[in-house]
C-alpha cells in the first residue's frame, strides 16, 4: 500500500472518529469539548473574557460554527455527528487545495529562476 493512500485512510478515520468530540461530552453531562470555549462559555466559566479572545473573536467567521451545520445546532446527536464529519471532509479539503495551489506556486517560482 502506497503511503498515500495510509495517509488518506488514516485522515479518514480521523475524521470518521471527530463525533466523539460531541459524543462524549453529551453522555458524560460535561458540556463543550475541552478547550473548544466561545467566549460566553469562558465568561461563565470563569467570570470574563480575556482580551485576546475578545479582539480575535470577531475577527473571523466560520464555516461550520460549533462544527455544525447552520440550523443543525440544536438537533439530537446523530445530525450534529454527521455536521462534525461534513465538517471535517470540508476541513481537510480545504487544507488539501491550499497545500496543492502552494506547491504549484513553489514549484512554478523554482522552474522560472
Amino acid at each position: 500500500m502506497s503511503n498515500w493512500k495510509r495517509l488518506f485512510i488514516g485522515i479518514l478515520i480521523l475524521v470518521l472518529l471527530s463525533p466523539i468530540g460531541i459524543i462524549l461530552p453529551t453522555l458524560l453531562n460535561a458540556g463543550s469539548a475541552w478547550g473548544e470555549w466561545g467566549p460566553e462559555e469562558l465568561k461563565e466559566m470563569i467570570g470574563y473574557v480575556p482580551k485576546g479572545i475578545e479582539k480575535l473573536s470577531s475577527l473571523a467567521k466560520p464555516l461550520f460554527p460549533d462544527y455544525n451545520i447552520k440550523g443543525w445546532e440544536d438537533k439530537d446527536v446523530l445530525y450534529q455527528s454527521i455536521g462534525y464529519i461534513i465538517s471535517g471532509i470540508v476541513g481537510v479539503l480545504v487544507v488539501i487545495l491550499i497545500t496543492y495551489v502552494i506547491g504549484r506556486w513553489s514549484v512554478k517560482k523554482k522552474k522560472n529562476e
